[in-house]
């Protein structure tokens, strides 16, 4: 792990680190489909947008899930992960605490919810067991390891070394191909109209990994109510495929 620089400003913090092959190995491992996450199961209210035709094919999936990474869960959990990062890299233990009961709190649905944290969860056993790194260990020990997605993802990152950058990048690029994946099965499309629109969303990625970069949590929300309303309506939804 390279020495840390002393904290200064966020933006100065994020550029006292590179990616490494080494940083790039793990964030290719931690954010891969193979992860078991169980992010398989779940399709963040997709599965009931389908059902009530709102998604419909590969144009109206792009554009869905462009909304949830721009003004949704994306654009809150990448936030989340950059204040985690910071605090990681400053060994603040307290706001690490703080982020996380943010994380945990901030999600409009009890899907939603169980979604983010049954997948931090399972992220921190299983990195912890392969990937042994000391901050996010003592917060698991406190915490009995639940910690959301984006949290564990956040310190594991900085404990490991690996720049803010390209790991909000993953992350989101993650998130997004999950939820594709998701779209392929329940319209359904081909898989090459599935890779167009993992390609399409390049630039809202792109996009809302600056705005992260730049993010204050006291003013960071979201404004897709439809998209909570699907989650909702999924709860009763009369078949289901996915947990969310």
């Amino acid at each position: 792990m390279p020495a840390r620089a002393c904290p200064l400003t966020p933006m100065i913090q994020d550029m006292t680190m590179t990616l490494t092959e080494a940083g790039l190995y793990r964030l290719m491992t931690w954010l891969s489909p193979s992860y078991p996450l169980g992010a398989f199961s779940c399709s963040h209210g997709l599965e009931y947008a389908v059902e009530a035709q709102l998604v419909r094919d590969a144009p109206s999936l792009t554009r869905w899930l462009g909304a949830t990474i721009a003004r949704g869960a994306g654009s809150v959990d990448a936030a989340l992960l950059a204040a985690a990062w910071r605090a990681a890299t400053a060994g603040d233990a307290t706001a690490c605490e703080r982020v996380t009961a943010l994380a945990a709190a901030w999600r409009g649905t009890a899907e939603t919810a169980l979604e983010s944290a049954g997948q931090g969860e399972a992220f921190v056993a299983v990195t912890l067991s392969v990937w042994t790194e000391p901050i996010l260990a003592n917060l698991a020990a406190k915490l009995g390891r639940k910690i959301p997605l984006s949290v564990a993802v956040g310190i594991a990152a900085a404990g490991h070394g690996i720049a803010l950058e390209p790991t909000i990048f993953a992350f989101l690029q993650s998130f997004a191909a999950n939820l594709v994946s998701a779209g392929v099965r329940l319209i359904p499309l081909g898989q090459t109209d599935g890779q167009r629109a993992i390609a399409a969303l390049e630039p809202e990625i792109s996009r809302a990994t600056a705005a992260a970069l730049a993010a204050d949590l006291d003013d960071i929300g979201t404004a897709t109510p439809l998209i909570d309303w699907c989650s909702m309506k999924h709860e009763t939804q009369y078949t289901r495929l996915y947990r969310s």
